[in-house]
């Protein structure tokens, strides 16, 4: 699809396929070196998007932290940050998640359309609200952001987000983190849920490059012909 951004999906599990651990105490996944190369991803997106279930749970900036690749993004004519998106089907969000934090970064907020007033209301000071139809669909929403000029889309989670990327074929490119240990608890939240995916037996994805970064391995996935190895915006 020529209209709908280029997505790539990032993230980091445990050996046996889980994202995150059963109790509210966030699971580190990953290490500096990791967390380094996840900025510079980063610096080379238009937006970042994640479910609001990443948003309540993990509270995540998703921000560009290196201010060298910040002040590179501003001499190519780019927002020092890029946007960040999430997705709400019951709008369980308030401003007090650091996602809509003061700090320069545009915010969208796609929200189912039964709960779109109530989250204009609360949210709208802070972010657009869009609604994104009932229910928010990933195909619509990719649509939506490429019409807005988003040419680089990078989805950071969680599971539910993955599954609707994936088994609607709207990702290019997996950038999925290895950490070097087993979860195995009841309840902890999986890479992605059932579905049926495009990569299956018959259609293998390919394996475009493996890095090691300390204790853990990243494998990158070619998902689409429109894999590209360049990480920066072009």
């Amino acid at each position: 699809m020529a209209d709908r951004p280029y997505t790539l999906i990032s993230c980091s599990m445990s050996i046996d396929g889980y994202i995150d651990g059963a109790t509210e105490r966030r699971l580190l996944l990953s290490n500096d070196l990791d967390f380094d190369r996840v900025d510079q991803v980063r610096a080379g997106v238009d937006a970042i998007l994640v479910g609001a279930t990443t948003v309540r749970n993990d509270d995540p900036r998703l921000l560009v932290r290196d201010s060298g690749r910040r002040r590179a993004r501003v001499d190519h004519g780019l927002p020092e940050q890029p946007v960040k998106v999430t997705i709400t089907q019951r709008g369980r969000l308030d401003t007090s998640h650091r996602f809509f934090a003061d700090d320069g970064s545009d915010k969208l907020v796609y929200a189912c359309t039964r709960v779109v007033d109530d989250v204009e209301r609360r949210l709208g000071g802070v972010s657009e609200v869009v609604d994104g139809g009932d229910p928010v669909r990933m195909a619509d929403l990719t649509t939506d952001l490429h019409a807005r000029g988003v040419r680089r889309l990078m989805v950071e989670g969680g599971g539910a987000v993955h599954t609707q990327f994936l088994a609607d074929d709207l990702v290019d490119e997996l950038q999925l983190v290895v950490a070097p240990f087993f979860v195995g608890e009841k309840g902890a939240r999986r890479f992605v849920g059932e579905g049926r995916f495009p990569w299956n037996p018959g259609r293998r994805a390919r394996l475009a490059e493996t890095q090691q970064l300390g204790d853990v391995v990243l494998l990158r996935y070619a998902l689409s012909e429109r894999f590209s190895d360049a990480s920066t915006l072009t």
